[in-house]
């Protein structure tokens, strides 16, 4: 198995100057809007990852597509690298200008171009948040359900494939891009797909750019699927006596076709720091939140075969919650997991890794990682999204501690070695970026990734499209 990328890596890369007429020609075009200044180019190169901060050597604020297109054009004059950045919060080190350049903040590219409530769809730029589209159309009976956490941008969670909490009901962004504007890297402004839910028409270029994290082109553009608000929606906290208790049980309601639409797994620890981030005053022990989406026979009808079958593995102590704002506080809280863990070991970075396996294999691997971070001292959590076999488990490492880095990432490898043994992949929904390129090779194969590095040489031969990341050049 190869080993994840180490810190010292990151110097590997010979950053490429940013030649002064090209920052001469940027400042031209877009005045106050490309920065040079210190701390602008520190946030640009700092994601959620455990790496030091990278930074870029200019940012520039775009505001349109022909923005873009601007930036990139002159980019691939010059071959300087261009970082698409929405709002900084990927976790595998995306972010960072491992060979200098300019980072291309779509931040402030936040409109809804167009929805069309009839077809159930909707197209927004890319700096437009989850949160925003969802108080845009909820007027209009709408929802967008893809939720990874984070309130991130829609540009950048169809370049990591994002999923969430309700990706076993409603996919992941694989399943709900319908199309996408791309500045490509020669600064030309293409169109993938079309707002019609299928097409035999040419290679899927739509499924090429989603996933494809910024190395083929900017997404500037993105139409979506959307879906009805349900008629009813009814969350539920059920505690176990043990992970593998909640794993078994989340197996059997899937095995048994329920549509729940959320179901996620909280470790005790987890449990321990929302409790303290958010006043929740839960039991602490393992648990299942869940949520069920339908009619109101439907909902109740969901909820009684899952708290039959949770009772018979030794789930107990449901808990309901039917309002929004019991529905909102549970949910917030557990998006806040993240930081939490952070807050209650002050001090600390997160190191932390998702695998995704087939659902049978689910208890065996979360049941091996945990022994192991018991046995090896370090504080961690796991949350997980364990309806679709997708779980993270975070560990807790003092910022600068070699030692505990290293313990940390040795565990990683070993969890995500084992998942790619039991036929699962090394990331379910945070992507390769710099931190799992090895993993790649392991999982999908020497062949397949040179194929997949053919494919960048051909569509962006400068290798000025987010270098350094995915693969070796």
């Amino acid at each position: 198995m190869n080993a994840p990328l180490p810190d010292h890596a990151l110097t590997a890369h010979a950053r490429r100057p940013l030649p002064a007429a090209m920052l001469d020609a940027l400042r031209v075009r877009f005045g106050e809007r490309c920065s040079t200044v210190a701390a602008v180019r520190e946030q640009h190169g700092r994601d959620e990852s455990p790496f030091p901060v990278t930074p870029p050597d200019a940012v520039v604020f775009c505001e349109s597509t022909e923005d873009v297109a601007a930036v990139v054009a002159l980019a691939s004059q010059h071959a300087v690298p261009v970082i698409p950045y929405g709002t900084g919060s990927s976790l595998e080190g995306h972010l960072l200008a491992v060979q200098g350049g300019v980072s291309i903040d779509v931040s402030r590219m936040t409109a809804v171009v167009r929805v069309n409530p009839e077809d159930l769809t909707v197209t927004v730029q890319a700096g437009v948040t989850r949160e925003q589209l969802n108080r845009e159309i909820k007027d209009q009976g709408l929802f967008f359900p893809i939720d990874p956490g984070a309130n991130a941008s829609l540009g950048g969670m169809a370049a990591t494939r994002a999923s969430g909490t309700n990706a076993v009901r409603y996919g992941t962004m694989r399943d709900n891009v319908l199309g996408l504007t791309v500045v490509t890297a020669a600064g030309e402004v293409i169109r993938t797909g079309t707002r019609a839910r299928k097409s035999s028409a040419g290679y899927d270029l739509t499924r090429l750019f989603v996933g494809s994290e910024g190395t083929l082109g900017v997404i500037t553009e993105v139409t979506l699927k959307l879906y009805p608000l349900p008629e009813a929606v009814s969350a539920a906290i059920c505690h176990f006596p043990s992970i593998a208790s909640a794993v078994d049980a989340t197996i059997q309601i899937i095995q048994m076709g329920v549509p729940v639409a959320r179901c996620e797994l909280l470790d005790v620890n987890a449990v321990r720091f929302i409790n303290a981030q958010s006043k929740l005053g839960l039991r602490e022990s393992p648990l299942l939140l869940m949520e069920f989406h339908g009619s109101d026979a439907g909902v109740k009808e969901q909820a009684e075969t899952v708290q039959a079958i949770a009772s018979d593995i030794g789930g107990e102590d449901f808990q309901w919650a039917s309002t929004p704002e019991e529905r909102t506080r549970l949910w917030t809280a557990r998006h806040k997991a993240y930081f939490a863990g952070m807050s209650m070991n002050p001090g600390c970075r997160t190191v932390t890794t998702d695998t995704c396996v087939p659902i049978s294999r689910l208890a065996e691997i979360i049941e091996t990682s945990v022994a192991e971070a018991d046995a090896s001292g370090l504080p961690y959590y796991i949350v997980g999204h364990v309806g679709d076999g997708n779980f993270h488990l975070a560990y807790l490492v003092k910022e600068g501690d070699v030692e505990q880095r290293a313990l940390a990432e040795r565990l990683s490898h070993q969890m995500v070695s084992r998942a790619i043994a039991l036929e699962g992949t090394c990331t379910g929904e945070h992507g390769i970026g710099l931190h799992k390129m090895g993993f790649l090779v392991d999982e999908a194969g020497a062949g397949a990734v040179e194929m997949m590095r053919q494919v960048k040489h051909a569509l962006d031969p400068k290798n000025i499209m987010n270098p350094g990341k995915i693969f070796a050049w």
